[in-house]
């Protein structure tokens, strides 16, 4: 939803930034999801379903980028959002495997080199 209303880029870079604040709160609400995630991925059924969960909130990001950007090839584009998802996933996860002070900087730094991607012509 918080892409949803992203017409510019002004707008991709505050809702994008929103949405992984949100997350990494999450996550530190609630470090259960770590071990939740972990076991996702031991049983191969699982994994796919996180896959493609993982995949349906890409293409929220995907629509954006192709209204960003309509001339650019709609599958790098798929791939793209595909993959800032899924490294964002990552991110988060070894966020809340260190202290604090070094997750937030970890964050920060995912959300700086997902954007200079996200926002690249």
């Amino acid at each position: 939803a918080a892409l949803a209303g992203v017409r510019d880029a002004e707008g991709l870079q505050s809702a994008f930034s929103e949405l992984v604040d949100i997350y990494y709160r999450l996550f530190l609400a609630e470090p259960v999801m770590r071990d939740i995630w972990s076991g996702t991925q031991a049983d191969k059924a699982l994994r796919q379903l996180e896959l493609a969960d993982s995949r349906a909130n890409a293409e929220f990001l995907t629509a954006v980028l192709k209204r960003l950007r309509p001339a650019a090839d709609p599958v790098a584009l798929e791939t793209t959002a595909f993959l800032i998802w899924q490294m964002g996933e990552a991110a988060m996860r070894l966020a809340i495997s260190v202290e604090r002070q070094e997750g937030d900087r970890l964050v920060a730094a995912y959300k700086r080199m997902a954007l200079r991607e996200l926002l690249a012509e």
